[in-house]
């Protein structure tokens, strides 16, 4: 295959890095290079946010919500039509699944559908004041340029609930691509003109940490930061927002708990649990990568679990009969086999895998470890990969403490027959998003979002679209009788 040589999208234009600059994607299933994108600059950062913030205060901030919801149908529809080519790229470019990335790509239209129909129905309220003769409403306004800062596993999807209710709410906004994985944003950029989206309202940054994202959320014309990521680079983001007193949201990944009760459907469990944690090759946010199995049902369950794992077929995730497909990076690979190793060390168990994959490329094995203590690190720590802590329980309140033993608090999984527990753990887990009977489920309706050190702020339904505005109070006077002179006695 020849290299690709990709450009950042500033201002409708499709351009290199100021200075020239590039850096090579490397495919991560043969470890070849297969693409070239731009190293931006400070001066390219700059010339994205004045490119939107132009667009805010020319045609876009003039266009009525009506309009800028049928820009973000047409942009859906284009996205659903080239699922399959933006997929192909995705997948070359993170090793994802193609049989993911298409599908992924078809649904996340149905997102910027949903944000279309939201577009002219953003409000505000008339107010039932104290005061005589003052007619009080609200407004809710656009708050201004938007920085997007998405990482590589599910960018499409990530970028999709930032832009979605960032231009449903009338703002414009600069993303940065991950510079792990930046040609599947740079394919979807390109629908942005055909959409009849302006020039300047969305823009597509390429580069690296310092200086392209230092410089972009800490760029003073920036009113919003939305990040998703991780912990360590979300610090270094509530940082930068201190230059421009931008408002911060995080969605920061998680390690969240996969809990079975011993009523629990075992077939369905399992099927859920596999999807949970070797779905996506364990590269989600959400994965179910800390499995309490209530200890009647334990044996009986990873005995079917482990056969599952065993059976999963790695190889070309461009392949229809693949079932998993490689690492995005070489330092996930390196982290993952490092907490194995201590994990052995500190008296796990390997069930199954435990180690590298017999083929050229970023391939590991689907892991089980059973775990003795809930202090190993391998329980706590995000590994991004397909490796799952296994520990056992027996009451309800063990399940619960365990659970909420993390620093993490993104995502959990209950898996019960009793509808009255299931509302009992619901409340008591402390994590932003449960699934019970289910997992890994997610709708343009529902919102999605962290806690702890999981972020902050919602992702995903109208709760995300009014993150992006900025309630504006007006009060008018109805009394034709004149204010009274507060220095002459009444």
């Amino acid at each position: 295959m020849s290299v690709q040589t990709y450009h950042m999208l500033i201002n409708g234009a499709w351009v290199d890095a100021s200075d020239g600059a590039r850096f090579d994607s490397v495919n991560p299933a043969t470890g070849a290079v297969w693409a070239t994108v731009p190293e931006a600059t400070s001066a390219d950062v700059d010339a994205a946010v004045d490119a939107a913030e132009a667009a805010l205060n020319g045609e876009w901030g003039a266009m009525t919500p009506t309009a800028r919801g049928k820009c973000l149908r047409r942009l859906g529809d284009l996205l659903a039509a080239h699922s399959e080519a933006i997929g192909r790229v995705e997948t070359t470019d993170t090793g994802k699944m193609f049989s993911e990335t298409a599908w992924q790509v078809t649904y996340i239209a149905e997102y910027l559908h949903f944000y279309a129909g939201a577009a002219d129905k953003i409000h505000g309220e008339t107010l039932p004041i104290d005061k005589p003769d003052m007619f009080v409403f609200t407004d809710r306004e656009p708050i201004g340029v938007v920085a997007a800062v998405v990482p590589w596993n599910s960018q499409m999807f990530l970028s999709a609930v930032k832009i979605g209710p960032a231009l449903a709410a009338g703002n414009t906004i600069v993303l940065k691509a991950s510079e792990h994985a930046s040609a599947p944003l740079l394919e979807f950029g390109k629908l942005m003109a055909e959409a009849g989206i302006p020039d300047g309202v969305v823009n597509i940054v390429t580069g690296h940490v310092d200086p392209c994202g230092r410089a972009l959320t800490s760029h003073p014309s920036v009113a919003k930061i939305a990040f998703t990521g991780g912990p360590a680079a979300a610090r270094h983001i509530v940082r930068n927002s201190a230059e421009n007193f931008a408002e911060v949201s995080l969605e920061l990944g998680g390690k969240s708990p996969f809990i079975v009760f011993d009523d629990a459907n075992l077939d369905s469990a399992v099927n859920g649990s596999v999807a949970g944690i070797f779905g996506a090759t364990g590269q989600s946010c959400v994965a179910g990568s800390r499995l309490y199995l209530h200890e009647d049902i334990a044996d009986a369950f990873l005995e079917k679990m482990v056969a599952i794992a065993g059976a999963i077929r790695i190889g070309d995730p461009q392949a229809a009969e693949t079932e998993m497909g490689p690492l995005c990076t070489p330092g996930q690979l390196e982290h993952i086999e490092a907490q194995v190793a201590l994990a052995l060390e500190e008296g796990g168990r390997v069930l199954t895998g435990g180690k590298r994959a017999d083929l050229d490329g970023l391939y590991y094995q689907p892991t089980i470890i059973d775990c003795p203590r809930q202090d190993m690190s391998i329980v706590d720590t995000e590994l991004f990969g397909p490796v799952l802590a296994v520990q056992r329980f027996r009451t309800e309140e063990e399940a619960v403490a365990l659970a909420n033993d993390t620093q993490h608090g993104l995502a959990a999984g209950i898996f019960t027959r009793d509808s009255a527990r299931s509302l009992r753990m619901s409340k008591r887990v402390k994590a932003g998003i449960v699934w019970v009977n289910t997992y890994r489920a997610i709708s343009p309706i529902a919102a999605f979002g962290g806690m702890k050190s999981s972020g902050y702020g919602r992702e995903a339904g109208m709760q995300a679209v009014y993150s992006y505005t900025r309630p504006k109070t007006v009060w008018m006077n109805l009394s034709d009788d004149p204010i009274a002179n507060p220095f002459k006695p009444r």
